[in-house]
């Protein structure tokens, strides 16, 4: 039975190591942005990485993520988003209403955000997976419970930094799978657009004060 077991699991490890190797297929690009995908085994729905070098620095860039509220400024067909718990710093809880078109229900979702610093290379991950729990299922709203999404900030030098931003993500509920894939495709042009816009804003509103 052990060694049953220990088969299994050396199988299991395997697969998801090869699985892990699935490379990513550039899927849409317009000025310096790239948007990325691969198939997500078991799911209809893919996977997607966007990437952009922004003129910024990170204390910028991250000062933006970390203000909850302001995420409905620029992060697109993001409705609402709400601080639920301030853990520390670097770790805290927000909800998050993701506006949908007619018929479709509105999404919503809790997430769990850690930030974590490298150190040597000054690169900053920031990794905001759903959670359960929290805050009750609202009436009219699809509840997500799968979603993993994450922000790589790495500085390039003169005020500027490479951001990846990666997302996989389980809808609920019924929505055509092309549908999700066309919609999240186009979503990170319109999010870094407005990045820039909120970045810039906050930078004079900033240089205003002095």
């Amino acid at each position: 039975m052990i060694k049953t077991i220990l088969t299994l699991l050396i199988v299991n490890l395997s697969l998801t190591a090869a699985l892990g190797q699935a490379e990513w297929v550039l899927a849409a690009s317009h000025g310096d942005v790239r948007v990325y995908s691969r198939a997500v085994p078991g799911s209809r729905i893919k996977a997607l990485k966007a990437e952009c070098t922004m003129q910024a620095t990170m204390a910028e860039v991250l000062s933006l993520l970390k203000d909850i509220p302001a995420t409905g400024k620029w992060m697109c067909h993001t409705k609402r988003c709400d601080l639920i718990r301030q853990i520390s710093e670097d770790e805290l809880y927000y909800y998050t209403e993701v506006s949908l078109p007619w018929p479709l229900d509105n999404r919503d979702f809790v997430s769990h955000m850690t930030i974590r610093r490298d150190l040597s290379s000054q690169v900053v991950t920031v990794n905001s997976p759903a959670v359960p729990g929290h805050l009750p299922v609202k009436k009219g709203l699809v509840r997500i419970t799968e979603s993993e999404s994450r922000w790589t900030i790495t500085p390039t030098g003169n005020a500027k930094v490479r951001l990846e931003y990666t997302l996989r993500v389980d809808p609920g509920g019924f929505i055509p799978a092309h549908i999700i894939n066309y919609f999240a495709l186009q979503a990170p042009f319109e999010t870094f657009d407005k990045m820039k816009t909120e970045l810039l804003s906050r930078r004079a509103l900033k240089a205003a004060d002095k």
